[in-house]
């Protein structure tokens, strides 16, 4: 039995054309008081 606990998690991926707009989006999102992580694909 693994010692880990599945819980399930959902979330939107937002398609940002740089990094000033993915600035900008999250801190959009983060004063509307979301929970973020910050991803570079």
């Amino acid at each position: 039995m693994s010692k880990y606990t599945y819980k399930p998690q959902y979330g939107v991926i937002v398609i940002c054309t740089d990094e000033k707009e993915q600035k900008e989006i999250y801190e959009r999102l983060l004063k509307e008081g979301l929970t973020l992580k910050v991803v570079n694909v």
